[in-house]
């Protein structure tokens, strides 16, 4: 019996067309082709070139320090003060009738108006010079009574505003380091506002009546104001040097920082028991618009809108390219899974630019903040941890980018249509922001919903309610959160890749 053979058929290999394989084979097409490599290599010195320029070119030098607080923040410190030196422990006790604000229309021209944040009230100070520690206890224009302390705290008192048919009182105690605030419509009956530790105070404090009247936010920009206080039934208690009460301008008295008409500062005038103070300016942490000097950590990061159109035009490109060659035919030749191809791209492209990316932030950072603090400019101080957060968070803009470059460009198969409605979907939002004068909604709904949500990511200001401002992207406060922000151009960049894999797997290359 003739035995039976079996044709020879050579075994496949396991994994050669495995997803490693075709990760690898991406990775030597994307470091073989020059261009691609050069216009990384490009993005992150663009990074570098623009902080070196950012950094030269503010020159404020000769501009006046700014206040810094106990924790190392910027601060807003001016003020008008009548004071008196406290040794040890004490308290003082003071009524107040009446808090009315003006604001400047045009140099010279003061008009009344609603300053809400306007502040009248006692303070326990460690001294007149700016940024030292205090706490306080205060009538506001619309926000009724307020305890504050170390620049950045904030507890709501008594609501309601002031007036001769309805005064507050106000008293603030001392014992050691803790500084207590009551309020009183009738000043029989006490509510304790708050109670704040105050570190750095001495054994002997400046404490008095202050007034202060922040900046008013409209009318396209922001205005300094004037308010003036009535004070009356000044009352004090414990270890009180001698002397009359001394009052003193706190801060600069520039028109254009605290508020007061051209030459003027703050007073004071007594009859009898009644005092009457003017006074301007704010004790408040520092936002952006409060400082004129003041520089951000994203100024110095400018060149993420260069880099950003270069890895655009490279993701685009990592395969719009191949489908102008043809070679796209042998790619999903090799790899049938078309889809596998797509996110193998994805994921090569994603890599390489966030590697550059963290590289050009990284080398940008300080050297474009250090010529900026070299030519007078202020950079607001972030922690270690923002600092690297921005740094990952821009690695990861740029990233994920061209990713949606590249999924766009695998749904139009032609470089110049993707990299036209990338560059309009991202940067152009990145430009509608910088704009200082488009309206505050549209800014936040322009940063909100589109892909440029993504710059959110280089957000290192803090907003806080009892400071007005212009809290829009154009002076770097975004409506959303960091990573949020970020998510929204994720999305956008998924959603694209979802697309362009079913209609890869569609249609013929």
């Amino acid at each position: 019996m003739t035995p039976t053979v079996t044709p020879y058929r050579p075994g496949q290999r396991v994994g050669r067309d495995g997803f490693p394989q075709v990760l690898h084979a991406e990775w030597t097409k994307f470091r073989t082709v020059r261009s691609w490599v050069t216009g990384t290599v490009v993005a992150a010195l663009m990074m570098v070139l623009f902080a070196l320029l950012a950094g030269a070119s503010g020159n404020q030098k000769g501009a006046p320090p700014v206040p810094i607080g106990p924790g190392g923040e910027p601060v807003t410190d001016s003020f008008y003060f009548v004071h008196r030196p406290l040794a040890g422990n004490g308290s003082i006790t003071v009524s107040v009738s009446a808090l009315k604000s003006s604001i400047p229309k045009r140099p010279g021209d003061l008009r009344p108006g609603i300053v809400p944040w306007a502040k009248a009230g006692l303070i326990v100070k460690e001294s007149t010079r700016q940024g030292t520690p205090y706490a306080a206890i205060m009538v506001t224009g619309s926000h009724g009574v307020r305890m504050q302390d170390g620049y950045v705290n904030d507890t709501a008192g008594l609501p309601g505003p002031v007036s001769a048919t309805s005064p507050r009182r106000l008293r603030l105690d001392r014992s050691g380091d803790v500084i207590t605030g009551y309020a009183s419509t009738d000043g029989t009956n006490w509510t304790k506002v708050g109670t704040a530790r105050v570190s750095g105070l001495g054994s002997t404090a400046q404490v008095g009546l202050f007034v202060a009247s922040p900046q008013v936010v409209g009318g396209g920009g922001t205005r300094g104001s004037v308010s003036t206080a009535t004070f009356g039934d000044l009352r004090t208690q414990g270890g009180w040097a001698g002397g009359n009460w001394t009052g003193d301008q706190v801060g600069a008295k520039s028109p254009s920082f605290a508020g007061y008409p051209e030459d003027g500062s703050g007073s004071v005038t007594r009859s009898d028991a009644r005092f009457t103070v003017t006074g301007a300016g704010d004790i408040a942490p520092a936002v952006r618009d409060s400082l004129p000097t003041g520089g951000l950590l994203r100024d110095i990061l400018t060149g993420t809108f260069a880099a950003l159109i270069a890895m655009i035009v490279v993701g685009a490109l990592f395969i719009t390219a191949e489908y102008r060659n043809t070679m796209i035919r042998l790619t999903l030749a090799a790899s049938p899974r078309r889809s596998r191809v797509l996110v193998a791209k994805a994921i090569v492209l994603w890599a390489v630019t966030f590697v550059a990316g963290l590289v050009g932030t990284i080398l940008a950072t300080p050297l474009g903040e250090r010529l900026a603090r070299g030519n007078g400019v202020f950079i607001f101080p972030v922690s270690s941890s923002t600092e690297l957060r921005v740094a990952l968070g821009t690695a990861a803009l740029l990233a994920t980018a061209s990713v949606l470059a590249l999924s766009v460009g695998a749904v139009f198969r032609h470089s110049a249509g993707a990299v036209t409605t990338v560059i309009v979907a991202i940067v152009l939002p990145y430009i509608l922001i910088a704009i200082p004068f488009l309206p505050a909604s549209v800014s936040k709904g322009v940063a909100t919903v589109t892909p440029g949500a993504a710059f959110a990511v280089q957000q290192t200001l803090v907003p806080y309610h009892q400071v007005a401002s212009n809290y829009t992207p154009y002076y770097g406060y975004y409506p959303l959160a960091p990573w949020a922000g970020f998510a929204v151009l994720a999305g956008y960049a998924v959603a694209s890749l979802a697309v362009a894999a079913v209609l890869l797997n569609r249609r013929d290359a």
